[in-house]
C-alpha cells in the first residue's frame, strides 16, 4: 500500500503540518478561515441561545440551582433546598456555574440558562482548534460545523441539564491528550487528567468512559519508550482519579450533621451516590447496587438500549445522521494510515474520536436505559471524524489528479462514495415521520451534483467546479440535520424539559407530558396562582419556623422551590424513596418548632415520614389558602396540640 506524501502541497496534509508547527498562527490561516469559523460561531450562538428566556429548565435541576444559589452549603454539596436538608441526585459540579449566574443576574430563567449556552458555543470553538491542530482547516471547519448543527447538541444547550458541561470538558480533555502525544510533554498529559476529573463532577462514571481510548492512543502514538508513555499515562490518570474524587471525599469526611443529605442513598454515603445510585444500578437488575435506594434502576429505564439504540427513531434524529460516514471515515482512515510510523498523529486522530464513539456506544447499548440527550456526548466524536474523514478523503481525491503523485487503487472515490452514502441513510432516518420531507429532494439533488461532478473529473476541469462540488456534497449531508435543529427553536419541537429531543421526536414526547405539570416547560420566579396561594398561606402563617414546609418527594417541592428560595424539606429526595427523615427526626423537628406543615402527594410511594403525617398531623382544607380543590395533593398541620 503507497503511503499518502507528506510533502503533498494540498488537502488535509498541509493544513496537519502547518497546524503542527505553528499553531495560531495568522499567517497559517486560509484567507477564508476565520470568517467562516466566525459565521459558524454566530450560528452556534443564534440557535443555542434562541428563547433563552423561556428555556427548557429542567424542574428538579431549575429548583436547585436557585436553592444553590442561596448559600454556600446549598451551594458546594448541591442542595436542593435553600437550607441544604437533602442533596439532588448528582454531584453538584455541572450546575456550580447556572448557580453563581443565577447568584449574580438573579433567579431569572435565562440565568439559569446563560451557561449552557456559553459551554455549547465553546466547545464548538473548542473542537475546531482540536481538528485544526489534528487535520488541518478545512476538516476543522467541517467539524465545526456539524457539531453546531447536531439537533441533540441544540436543544440540550437550552435546557439545565449537565451534558453541556459534560461533553466541554471532555473535547477539552481530547484536546490536551492531543497535544500530549504531539508534543511529548507531560503538562499536557497532566491538564487533561485534570479535564477528565471535572467532567466527573459533571456526570460521575460518565466522564471515565473516554479514559481506556485515551490510553491506548497515548501507548499507542506517544514518542518515547513504553515504560516511559506507561509512566506518564499513570501520573495523568492518578491526576484524573484525584481530581474526580476530591468532592466525594469532601463530602465523605464532613460530618453528617454539616452537609446535606445524600439523594439516592441509603446510608447517606457518598460513594454510593456516585457509585451505587448513579453506576451499577444502570448495568443491573438490583436496583439496590452498592447502597442506592430501592427502586432507581427502574425509575430509569426509557427503553433507548441494545445495539440498535443509535439509531432507533428516537435517538437517530438526534445524533447520528453523520454516523455512517463518522464510521467509514475512522476505518479507513485507520487502516489507510497503517503503514505509517507509531507516532502518526493523523492516524491517532482516527484511533482517538473512532474509539470514543465505540466505547459509548457499546456502554450505551448495554445499560438499563438512556434519554436521547445522553447522546450528545458522542456529537463531538462524530463531528470529529466527519472533519477529519472528508479532509482525508478530499485528499486522496486530489491525488488521482496531480501528475506528479500515484493514485493508491481508488480511494478517490471514497470522497463521493460518503457523501452518497450520508445522504441515502438521511432518507432512511427521516422517512419514518417525514418531518422535513420537502429537504429530502433538496438533499438528493445536492448530493447528486457532487457525486457526478466529483466522478466525472477530468484533466481539465476546473478547480472552481471542483470546490462547488465538494460544497454541494456537504451541504447534502447537512441540510437535512440543520432541518431538525432548526426546528426545535420552536418550543414545541424540543421535547421536554426532562427530556430535550428534536423534532417529532420532541414534540409527541411533550404533548405525551405536558399534562403532568412537573413536566411542563417551567421558569425560575414564576410561581403558578395555585403555588403562589399555597406559599402566601404557608409564609402567613409562619412562626419563626426552620422549614417553611415539608413535602413528599421532590416532585411536590419543585414548584414552589423554582417559585421562591426557602429552606423546604424534601422527604424522600427525588424518588421519594430516599429514607430521609426517618419518622423519629421529623417528629423531633415537629416538637422542636422547626417545622409545622407538610404536603403529601398520592403520586409517589408511601415512606415512614408520610406515615407519620398521616398519623400525626390534621388535613387543612384547600380553601383555607384560596383553593376548591387540591387535586392529589394534601396540606397537613402538624404542629402539637391542633
Amino acid at each position: 500500500m503507497t503511503a499518502i506524501p507528506a510533502a503533498r502541497p494540498t488537502g488535509t496534509h498541509r493544513g496537519r503540518r502547518a497546524a503542527n508547527r505553528f499553531p495560531g498562527r495568522p499567517e497559517d490561516a486560509p484567507r477564508w478561515e476565520r470568517p467562516a469559523l466566525a459565521a459558524v460561531l454566530v450560528v452556534a450562538a443564534v440557535l443555542y441561545s434562541w428563547g433563552i428566556g423561556h428555556a427548557a429548565i429542567h424542574p428538579f435541576y431549575g429548583a436547585a440551582i436557585r436553592s444553590m444559589a442561596a448559600g454556600w452549603r446549598s451551594f458546594f454539596f448541591g442542595g436542593l433546598d435553600a437550607g441544604g436538608a437533602i442533596s439532588i441526585d448528582k454531584l453538584p459540579g455541572a450546575f456550580w456555574p447556572d448557580a453563581i449566574s443565577v447568584w449574580i443576574f438573579g433567579p431569572h430563567t435565562w440565568a439559569a440558562a446563560l451557561p449552557q449556552v456559553v459551554e455549547g458555543v465553546v466547545t464548538v470553538w473548542l473542537l475546531h482548534r482540536i481538528v485544526r491542530a489534528w487535520a488541518g482547516p478545512f476538516a476543522a471547519l467541517v467539524a465545526a460545523l456539524t457539531l453546531t448543527l447536531t439537533p441533540v447538541t441544540v436543544v440540550l444547550t437550552r435546557a439545565t441539564i449537565p451534558d453541556t458541561a459534560l461533553t466541554l470538558l471532555l473535547v477539552a480533555a481530547a484536546g490536551a491528550l492531543q497535544k500530549a502525544v504531539r508534543t511529548e510533554r507531560l503538562l499536557p498529559l497532566i491538564t487533561c487528567g485534570v479535564w477528565v476529573g471535572l467532567a466527573f463532577q459533571a456526570k460521575m462514571l460518565q466522564a471515565w468512559l473516554v479514559l481506556p481510548v485515551f490510553a491506548a492512543v497515548y501507548q499507542l502514538a506517544a514518542p518515547g519508550t513504553p515504560l516511559k508513555r506507561g509512566l506518564r499515562f499513570l501520573a495523568g490518570s492518578a491526576v484524573a482519579l484525584a481530581v474526580s474524587c476530591f468532592w466525594v471525599f469532601l463530602a465523605w469526611a464532613t460530618p453528617a450533621a454539616d452537609r446535606p443529605y445524600l439523594d439516592g442513598t441509603s446510608h447517606n454515603n457518598p460513594f454510593a451516590l456516585v457509585f451505587g445510585y448513579n453506576g451499577l444500578s444502570r448495568f443491573s437488575s438490583d436496583s439496590t447496587a452498592f447502597g442506592a435506594v430501592a427502586g432507581t434502576a427502574a425509575s430509569r429505564t426509557t427503553g433507548n438500549t441494545g445495539w440498535g439504540m443509535l439509531v432507533n427513531n428516537t435517538v437517530g434524529p438526534q445524533v447520528a445522521w453523520l454516523l455512517p460516514l463518522a464510521v467509514l471515515a475512522a476505518v479507513l482512515g485507520f487502516v489507510w494510515r497503517a503503514g505509517q510510523p507509531r507516532t502518526d498523529l493523523l492516524r491517532a486522530g482516527f484511533l482517538l474520536w473512532g474509539g470514543w464513539l465505540a466505547v459509548h456506544t457499546v456502554v450505551f447499548s448495554a445499560s438499563n436505559g438512556n434519554h436521547a440527550y445522553y447522546t450528545a456526548a458522542i456529537a463531538p466524536a462524530i463531528a470529529a471524524l466527519t472533519g477529519g474523514g472528508l479532509a482525508l478523503f478530499r485528499s486522496e481525491y486530489e491525488a488521482q489528479y496531480e501528475a506528479e503523485y500515484e493514485a493508491d487503487g481508488r480511494r478517490h472515490m471514497a470522497l463521493p462514495a460518503a457523501i452518497a452514502l450520508t445522504a441515502a441513510w438521511a432518507l432512511v432516518l427521516d422517512w419514518p415521520t417525514r418531518f422535513v420531507s420537502w429537504l429530502l429532494p433538496i438533499a438528493v439533488m445536492l448530493a447528486l451534483c457532487a457525486v457526478v461532478g466529483l466522478w466525472t473529473r477530468g484533466p481539465r476541469t476546473s478547480p472552481r467546479m471542483v470546490h462547488g462540488a465538494l460544497a454541494a456534497g456537504i451541504a447534502a449531508t447537512l441540510v437535512v440535520p440543520a432541518g431538525w435543529a432548526v426546528s426545535s427553536l420552536d418550543p414545541f419541537y424540543a421535547g421536554a424539559a426532562t427530556s430535550p429531543m428534536a423534532g417529532p421526536v420532541g414534540k409527541a414526547y411533550y404533548d405525551a407530558v405536558r399534562r403532568h405539570h412537573a413536566l411542563r416547560r417551567v421558569g425560575l420566579d414564576r410561581p403558578r396562582a395555585r403555588d403562589t396561594a399555597l406559599l402566601d398561606y404557608l409564609t402567613t402563617h409562619r412562626h419563626g419556623e426552620k422549614y417553611l414546609l415539608a413535602t413528599q418527594a421532590a416532585y411536590t417541592a419543585e414548584p414552589l422551590l423554582r417559585a421562591k428560595s426557602e429552606p423546604i424539606l424534601v422527604m424522600g429526595g427525588f424518588t421519594g424513596s430516599t429514607p430521609f427523615p426517618t419518622a423519629g427526626q421529623l417528629d423531633t423537628l415537629v416538637i422542636t418548632h422547626q417545622l409545622r406543615y407538610a404536603l403529601l402527594t398520592t403520586q409517589r410511594p408511601t415512606t415512614p415520614a408520610t406515615t407519620w403525617v398521616k398519623s400525626h398531623c390534621s388535613r387543612i382544607r384547600p380553601t383555607a389558602y384560596g383553593r376548591r380543590t387540591d387535586g392529589s395533593f394534601a396540606l397537613y398541620d402538624c404542629r402539637p396540640g391542633v
